[in-house]
């Protein structure tokens, strides 16, 4: 179903990945009647409006990469990344403990290798664990621009990106120069071919070290952005 769908707008697909989101379609199925993981479901809606859109990302990743999925949710974009680039080091963050359950499963059916992490974004980015260890810290419908700014900033490697899937961030970027600013990054736009409505990606290039109080307590970058 999925592999019929994914083959002809991928070709570049092996026979083992295709079937590995085969797999992950029929499991995200199943899970989501008990865990609500998704509001978009059918086959083509989910190989083009998930898998597909998960791919944008790719080229800015480099080689063995260590990228952090921050608010993961059915594993959007991390589990795709992974299937399509082995090679990258995929660290799954959720601050839902029931979904980090369903990821360790898709995992195991898939052998794939990524770290799960029940966490906040915000206590996270205190933690010198993952405080500014990541080449790529991408999100895909998280939060506001302005606030991810906060959330995953801290989590980036000088020098690395945080990487937004966005619908048209005209707004959101003209409402982030303060947070950008203050966290010493910079932005840029990259339009997604996509036959549902407008798709970018907004790269965000961190340049310096994050300010210490930055990410501020949990809660407190949504009520409050910079």
């Amino acid at each position: 179903m999925i592999k019929e769908i994914l083959s002809p707008l991928r070709p570049d697909l092996t026979p083992v990945q295709l079937e590995q989101f085969e797999t992950y379609y029929t499991m995200l199925a199943d899970w989501n009647t008990r865990l609500n993981l998704t509001a978009i479901i059918l086959p083509e809606d989910v190989a083009k409006k998930h898998f597909l859109d998960s791919f944008a990302a790719e080229p800015y990743l480099k080689n063995d990469a260590s990228i952090l999925d921050l608010g993961t949710g059915a594993g959007f974009p991390g589990i795709p990344l992974l299937i399509l680039r082995p090679d990258l080091h995929v660290t799954l963050m959720d601050s839902q403990q029931k979904k980090l359950v369903f990821l360790d499963a898709v995992l195991k059916e898939l052998n794939l290798s990524a770290e799960c992490v029940h966490a906040r974004a915000e206590d996270a980015g205190q933690n010198p664990c993952y405080r500014e260890r990541f080449d790529a810290v991408l999100t895909r419908a998280v939060s506001g621009l302005p606030v991810l700014c906060e959330l995953t900033l801290p989590l980036v490697k000088v020098g690395g990106i945080s990487i937004a899937y966005k619908g048209d961030s005209t707004e959101e970027l003209a409402a982030s120069n303060n947070a950008l600013s203050v966290l010493h990054a910079t932005a840029e736009r990259v339009s997604i071919p996509s036959d549902y409505g407008a798709r970018e990606l907004v790269i965000l290039t961190k340049n310096g070290t994050t300010p210490k109080q930055y990410p501020r307590k949990a809660g407190t970058p949504a009520k409050n952005p910079l």
